[in-house]
């Protein structure tokens, strides 16, 4: 059966959807931070939909909301009034650190960070935006635009004028070898010159990610955020944060990634977890930026009843259980098992990320990209019931972010799938 389903997917979706394993699974069952593939195999599930099972599978309180919403109503659209909608926003820009916020939904991250740009863009009458290297926004064709990852770029037509910068890959950066604050001031450096000489008249926007996600939990050094926000105030440019896999509370010190370097942005964008598997999206952002679109504009879809409701569930689940701080130490105790299979296997060049969002960067003994001795152990893994996320510019990075609900115990146990997993490199 799995097998004339995958030819069926051959035969009826595109080539180039990537799908993980050989052969592919088709996950049938979950429940909490475990999953059922279609032959009956149960795995732990540490990369939740790419990071977006971010309570769990099948939470009892989220699925009484949608199936509350379902009973009632499925659709409307933006042209008539939805209270979820509205009670949705409420609390968003009740928790961002925005003043004066407004939000508006959407259905992706991708369509998140396309509107960002877009209010940002009209805010600044530019079309001028910075990106950071290495970063991935989306897969479509705005969003493809300011991404610094030509793994996930499949044209070079743009619509926007884009100057990448420093900054966010630091194992592979010509300034690894500095300290942090030496690191810190190389970048900002980078930064002042590349406005000076690759930029005309105004700067829309930067765009960055906290920790970058699908370039491999790429960490920037404490700081780095703060003092870019410094060059770009000198010019009215605006800080767009891309929260996608970093927001609520994933990483562990704070509900939102920029938070750590204290910096507060314009525009924030969200989805993945915001609706734990539900199609939503959101842009969060100071009212004047967020209003700037002069257009008359709906949305067919954003904002649906259904996946409003399931949105604020899960806002509130994450709130009323401590999640964050559940992922600060769940995340810290995970971190030292990483930490200390690193030092049993030269193949680990690095161990990064915070929280529940962590990274092995797999290398060659001359520190080159390993990106088969990543997938060898992202498929052993899976024979040993873990299932985890690959990534990185060269695919030679795991990615290991179990749901914010996970235990102590499954913490534990996943770790030692990995280490057996490990143990297979030859």
């Amino acid at each position: 059966m799995r097998d004339d389903l995958l030819a069926r997917h051959r035969a009826a979706l595109p080539r180039w959807l990537a799908m993980y394993h050989e052969p592919p699974l088709e996950l049938v069952r979950g429940q909490g931070r475990t999953v059922w593939d279609a032959d009956g195999t149960e795995y732990l599930d540490f990369f939740g939909g790419i990071l977006t099972t971010i309570v769990g599978h099948s939470i009892p309180e989220l699925n009484e909301a949608v199936h509350a919403q379902l009973d009632r109503i499925w659709h409307t659209s933006t042209l008539y009034l939805i209270r979820n909608q509205v009670e949705l926003a409420e609390e968003l820009v009740s928790l961002v650190p925005i003043p004066d916020a407004k939000a508006f939904f959407v259905n992706s991250g991708s369509e998140a960070n396309e509107a960002a740009l877009l209010m940002a863009c009209c805010a600044r009458s530019s079309t001028q935006v910075l990106a950071v290297r290495n970063s991935y926004h989306g897969r479509t064709f705005g969003a493809m635009a300011v991404t610094g990852n030509r793994f996930w770029s499949a044209s070079a037509a743009t619509p926007l004028h884009v100057t990448y910068v420093h900054g966010g890959y630091r194992y592979r950066s010509p300034f690894r070898g500095l300290d942090d604050a030496g690191y810190v001031d190389a970048c900002t450096d980078d930064l002042r010159q590349l406005l000076d000489m690759s930029t005309t008249g105004p700067v829309a926007a930067m765009i960055a990610e906290p920790i970058q996600g699908v370039g491999g939990f790429a960490v920037a050094p404490p700081g780095m955020f703060s003092a870019f926000r410094k060059v770009l105030d000198e010019s009215g440019i605006l800080l767009i944060a891309d929260e996608v896999q970093t927001g609520l509370g994933r990483t562990g010190e704070t509900f939102w990634g920029i938070e750590a370097d204290g910096v507060v942005p314009d525009l924030m964008t969200m989805a993945k977890g915001l609706g734990n598997g539900l199609a939503i999206g959101a842009v969060v952002g100071r009212a004047e930026i967020v209003d700037s679109i002069s257009a008359s504009s709906i949305s067919t879809f954003g904002g649906n009843p259904v996946a409003t409701a399931g949105a604020l569930a899960v806002l509130r689940y994450i709130r009323r259980h401590d999640l964050q701080g559940n992922a600060r130490d769940q995340g810290a105790r995970m971190r030292r098992r990483l930490d200390a299979l690193a030092v049993e296997h030269d193949a680990i060049g690095e161990v990064r990320g915070k929280g529940l969002m962590q990274a092995l960067e797999l290398v060659h003994p001359d520190r080159s990209p390993d990106a088969a001795a990543a997938a060898a152990v992202q498929e052993a893994s899976r024979r040993a019931g873990l299932l985890i996320g690959k990534g990185g510019l060269y695919g030679n990075v795991l990615r290991i972010t179990p749901p914010l609900t996970v235990t102590a115990d499954e913490v534990d146990a996943a770790t030692s799938r990995l280490a057996d997993a490990f143990a297979t490199l030859i």
